[in-house]
C-alpha cells in the first residue's frame, strides 16, 4: 500500500480476504485512522475516519465475535469495533486532555484478547529506557455501572518493565508473548509469561533486537517473527532457539501479521 499516514499496526481476515491497518497519522492532530482492503490491495476504505482514534497502534482481528482491537497511545484508550469500523467504543481509558497525553506512562501501545477467559491484555510504555512500562490485564467488557476510565477490574500483569510494546498470546500454551524496547539486559527482547501461572519475572526468549516492535506467533509451525525499528524481520522458533535475521535495512518497521493464504490451483 501507498500512500498511508505513518501505519503501524497490522491484522488479516484470510477467510475475508481483507487486511487491515492502523494509520497514527500526526500526534499533535489527532488525526489516527483505520484502513481495511482486499488482499491484493483492492478495494482499500477507510472504516475509522481520521479522528475517531487518535495515533492507533497494533490492531488485532477476533473473527469469531466479529470485532477489531486496537491501542490508541496518545488517545490513552484501548478501543474496538465491528469490522466495518461500527460500533466503536472505548473499552479502557487510561488518561484525557493534553496533561495526561504528555505522561508515557498513559500511552496504551499493544494488545491481544483471551478470549477463552474474556480476557484483554495491554501495554503502556512509559517513558524511553525508563523502566516504567507496564501490562496490564481486564475483562473483555466493562462492569455494570462503570466506565472505560473508572474500571475496578484492571490488575497490573508486569510492572517496571523497560518499554513493553506489542503483544501476541498463544493460546494452546497460554504464554502471553511481547516485545520490549529499552535498554539491556531486559530491554531490546521478546519476552514470554504463563498467563494462568504468572511467574515472577518473565523468560527473555529472544536479546540483542534493536528496538523491537511488531511480534507475530505462527504456533503450530513453532515460530516468532519479529520487527525492529533498525528494519530488520526476526523468526526464532517459540522457545527463542534457532533465531535468524532475514530481512534486514528495510526501513523502520513497526507491525506484522502471519498469515497461512492458500495458493489458487
Amino acid at each position: 500500500m501507498t500512500g498511508c499516514r505513518h501505519p503501524d499496526g497490522i491484522t488479516v481476515d484470510v477467510e475475508a480476504g481483507h487486511i487491515y491497518w492502523t494509520n497514527m497519522g500526526v500526534p499533535n492532530l489527532n488525526d489516527g485512522s483505520i484502513e481495511r482492503a482486499d488482499l491484493d490491495g483492492g478495494n482499500r476504505k477507510t472504516i475509522v475516519a481520521e479522528g475517531k482514534t487518535f495515533t492507533p497502534k497494533q490492531i488485532i482481528l477476533d473473527k469469531k465475535a466479529g470485532k477489531l482491537y486496537w491501542c490508541d497511545r496518545e488517545g490513552m484508550r484501548v478501543m474496538r469495533a465491528n469490522l466495518d469500523g461500527s460500533a466503536l467504543e472505548t473499552l479502557i481509558e487510561s488518561g484525557h486532555g493534553d496533561t495526561d497525553r504528555r505522561d508515557q506512562t498513559k500511552w496504551c501501545v499493544g494488545l491481544t484478547i483471551d478470549p477463552k477467559h474474556k480476557k484483554i491484555y495491554w501495554t503502556q510504555k512509559g517513558p524511553d529506557n525508563a523502566g516504567r512500562g507496564r501490562i496490564f490485564r481486564a475483562n473483555l467488557e466493562i462492569p455494570g455501572s462503570e466506565t472505560a476510565a473508572n474500571r475496578s477490574d484492571i490488575e497490573i500483569f508486569f510492572d517496571s518493565l523497560p518499554e513493553p510494546i506489542d503483544l501476541e498470546l498463544d493460546l494452546k500454551n497460554r504464554l502471553l508473548y511481547w516485545t520490549d524496547r529499552g535498554d539491556a539486559p531486559r530491554g531490546n527482547t521478546v519476552n514470554r509469561a504463563s498467563i494462568d501461572n504468572k511467574p515472577a519475572e518473565p523468560e527473555i526468549v529472544l536479546s540483542h533486537l534493536m528496538e523491537a516492535i511488531g511480534i507475530a506467533l505462527d504456533v503450530p509451525g513453532d515460530r516468532i517473527f519479529v520487527t525492529d525499528f533498525a528494519g530488520s524481520l526476526y523468526s526464532s522458533r517459540l522457545d527463542g532457539s534457532a533465531e535468524r535475521n532475514f530481512l534486514y535495512a528495510q526501513g523502520n518497521l513497526t507491525g506484522i501479521a502471519y498469515a497461512e493464504i492458500a495458493k489458487e490451483k
